[in-house]
C-alpha cells in the first residue's frame, strides 16, 4: 500500500509542476524581455538560425534558486 500511495503523491507532484510550465510558456509570450536579453545569443545566416538565451537561463536560475531557498527554510 506504501507503493501506490507514494506513487499517486508522485502523479499529483508532476500534475502541479506541469501546470506551473505551462503557465509559464503561456505567459512568457507577453513578457518582451524574455528571450531578448543582452548576453542572450542569437546567430542567424541564410538557412540556419542558432539561438542560445544564455542571461534569461541564468536570471531564471537565479529566480529559481531563490524561490526554493525560500520555501525549503525552517
Amino acid at each position: 500500500m506504501q507503493d501506490i500511495q507514494f506513487f499517486g503523491r508522485l502523479l499529483i507532484i508532476f500534475g502541479i509542476v506541469m501546470v506551473v510550465v505551462g503557465a509559464v510558456m503561456l505567459l512568457a509570450g507577453r513578457l518582451p524581455w524574455i528571450g531578448r536579453l543582452p548576453g542572450d545569443i542569437i546567430i542567424q545566416r541564410k538557412n540556419f538560425t542558432f539561438y542560445l538565451p544564455l542571461a534569461t537561463s541564468i536570471l531564471l536560475s537565479l529566480l529559481l534558486t531563490l524561490i526554493m531557498w525560500l520555501l525549503g527554510r525552517k
